[in-house]
């Protein structure tokens, strides 16, 4: 099974993979995109957000039938902070990023089985400071919720939100994952 975490930036993903991967051993981790860019790309703007969409998208679906993979964001997450890059009126490099994205994530979720939903929520608040871009941060939220309503983006997969403590969190994840 592939299980994409999907959340925007500081809401819980690596925690709850790590901890995921802690007690389902059999699961293969993908790290954030992000991690595998050139150090020249590292600029957060468009580009550097299509980048990381068409890495995920590859990643998975390079793997064979049967692969038990986890992985810390997928091609819907990119797309939601392309799509909130435009919804807060900053500027990209290429005006067709967000339809190409938005292919290229269609495509891929159609390998995807369970896609997880990290929102922002008051009740389970993670902090973040002005160097993490709250504006941005917040719009990506709403614009991965509301790209996760499309079942053309979402290719079929199930989606589960989960909200909570990490404990909550994990137990309803493994609840959902298939173990091995």
């Amino acid at each position: 099974m592939r299980i994409v975490v999907s959340g925007t930036h500081a809401s819980g993903k690596s925690t709850l993979i790590t901890d995921f991967a802690a007690v389902r051993p059999g699961y293969e981790v993908l790290p954030d995109p992000f991690e595998e860019l050139e150090e020249s790309a590292l600029d957060l703007d468009a580009g550097t957000f299509y980048s990381q969409l068409v890495l995920a998208a590859a990643r998975l679906r390079g793997r064979r039938p049967g692969d038990r993979v986890i992985a810390e964001r997928g091609p819907l997450d990119l797309l939601a902070y392309l799509r909130a890059l435009d919804d807060l009126g900053r500027p990209t490099r290429s005006p067709g990023l967000l339809d190409r994205g938005a292919a290229i994530t269609a495509r891929a979720m159609a390998a995807v089985g369970l896609l997880v939903l990290l929102p922002l929520h008051h009740r389970d608040p993670i902090e973040v400071g002005d160097d993490e871009d709250p504006e941005l941060r917040r719009a990506t939220d709403a614009a991965l919720l509301d790209l996760a309503d499309d079942p053309a983006l979402t290719g079929g997969a199930r989606i589960v939100e989960l909200a909570g403590s990490p404990e909550d969190r994990l137990a309803r994840l493994l609840d959902a994952a298939p173990s091995i």
